[in-house]
């Protein structure tokens, strides 16, 4: 009830209204079942923004501080992520990290929609970085298709180390769903994994028009640090392998 008082009532109306917003490939939703929305990440708004054109609640993990922040502030805090349909998860460790993947295929099992953050966290730079294979495991584990996402522009409405939200206008596109069912029951292959997540980063490269960077975003971060401007060191960071697309799945292990 909140949660469709928010995207309905509230915050949906709010962003339509200030951030006009061109959204294509709506129709590669699935109108029921479980399935992934994998998204490139270029700013906090990205959460806000894509939910609201997707005529199904959208489910996302989010950091467990969001959740836990003492305080007046961090109880607003919890009702908000809570109600906008985000759950708290742990990744201080590799057991945190194999609850939030058990989370969400349970979630997937029940028949939501999951958000996922293939690169883990935010883009430093605007590029396109690395996928995490966790978003192929949950996949394989759960049987569901991936549906791609564009985000382009919230990175000019919510920068990074900036508390404003800017008029900007924006575009999402949502791209046709990936079919990993060729690799049933090879959950665990690292190899069939990595190259799960590579063709899920090469979907988005293509829908996003981003340069593609062969490192992980937070490997990244740690390189140019979190204060440095978007425009200032952005090819300093792999920049001997920026531009190499990520690969696609080999045929040679297809179905």
């Amino acid at each position: 009830m909140v949660y469709r008082l928010l995207k309905y009532v509230v915050l949906g109306p709010l962003l339509r209204l200030l951030w006009p917003t061109k959204v294509t490939g709506t129709e590669n939703i699935p109108a029921e079942g479980g399935a992934i929305i994998a998204s490139n990440h270029l700013a906090v708004a990205d959460s806000f923004f894509m939910p609201v054109y997707v005529p199904r609640r959208v489910t996302f993990p989010a950091k467990q501080e969001y959740f836990t922040t003492p305080g007046l502030k961090g109880r607003l805090q919890k009702w908000f992520f809570t109600a906008s349909g985000q759950f708290p998860i742990d990744r201080s460790g590799a057991s945190a990290a194999q609850a939030a993947l058990d989370t969400g295929v349970r979630l997937l099992a029940e028949g939501r929609l999951l958000g996922i953050y293939p690169e883990g966290t935010r883009s430093p730079d605007g590029r396109l970085y690395k996928g995490k294979t966790g978003v192929a495991r949950i996949a394989l584990e759960a049987q569901v298709p991936v549906i791609p996402v564009a985000m382009i522009g919230t990175d000019r409405v919510n920068p990074i180390g900036s508390k404003m939200w800017w008029p900007r206008r924006l575009e999402i596109r949502f791209g046709e769903p990936l079919d990993f069912s060729r690799y049933a029951g090879l959950a665990g292959d690292r190899f069939v994994e990595r190259s799960i997540a590579d063709e899920i980063m090469y979907a988005l490269m293509e829908l996003s028009g981003q340069e593609y960077v062969d490192v992980y975003a937070a490997k990244a971060k740690e390189e140019l640090g979190e204060a440095v401007p978007l425009h200032g060191r952005a090819g300093e960071v792999g920049a001997a392998r920026a531009g190499t697309a990520p690969s696609r799945v080999p045929e040679s292990r297809a179905g």
